[in-house]
């Protein structure tokens, strides 16, 4: 059975529970707030909440960031289960999961990506989801490079023509012409700086505008009972 599509807790490791207290806080916000978008995910997004880009671009869209630094796609998938999305009924879910899964095969993580899919939509019927690219990491060229940009390209060819699942590409401009990346737009390579941040994410603040004004649209189009 392929470990990244089997819903998983993470273990308690540090004694402070820290991870399923997060989780809680989650479950809570669910009960408390009405947000138009969750962002679900991994540390690419939760450290989109301390940048300026956050700021500026997604709070004044009504988002929630559901995000844990470390989780892979199993543990998203187990969040999921229990009680992440529950209780709330937003307009769209962004789902960024999979870069922490460094010990697994491309193949491997496409189809716990897709696991999360497939519970979001069971979830929330209604949601649009949209599948960011995983980002290229490291300084230099590397395996684990090459193996996000294959999870990418199972991840868009798998989701063609389901209905309301798009993939949205927010990796360019991050690798330089020798193949680098700066600690300007990544400072441990990984994670974004407010300048990477920017730089990636206007695209998909652009797509989320574009979705939500759509369905404002159609709302106002729809005759009145």
């Amino acid at each position: 059975m392929n470990p990244c599509a089997v819903p998983t807790a993470v273990p308690d490791v540090d004694g402070d529970k820290r991870w399923q207290s997060i989780h809680r806080r989650f479950i809570s916000d669910c009960r408390e707030k009405d947000p138009d978008v969750i962002f679900l995910g991994d540390c690419i997004f939760e450290t989109l909440q301390d940048t300026d880009t956050w700021n500026q671009y997604f709070a004044p869209l009504h988002c929630l960031n559901f995000s844990i630094r470390d989780d892979r796609t199993e543990h998203v998938l187990w969040r999921i289960e229990n009680g992440a999305l529950d209780n709330v009924n937003p307009k769209i879910v962004v789902l960024h999961v999979g870069t922490n899964n460094v010990s697994n095969s491309a193949a491997e993580v496409a189809e716990g990506l897709l696991a999360n899919v497939t519970k979001i939509r069971e979830k929330l019927p209604g949601a649009y989801i949209l599948l960011p690219s995983l980002l290229p990491r490291g300084q230099q060229p590397n395996a684990l490079r090459d193996k996000n940009a294959e999870i990418n390209e199972l991840v868009k060819e798998q989701t063609k023509g389901l209905d309301r699942v798009q993939t949205v590409a927010i990796d360019k401009g991050l690798v330089q012409a020798d193949g680098s990346i700066s600690h300007h737009d990544m400072f441990d390579y990984k994670s974004l700086t407010n300048t990477g941040a920017k730089k990636i994410l206007e695209p998909l603040h652009d797509l989320l505008s574009q979705i939500l004004n759509e369905n404002e649209l159609e709302r106002d189009l729809t005759p009145s009972e």
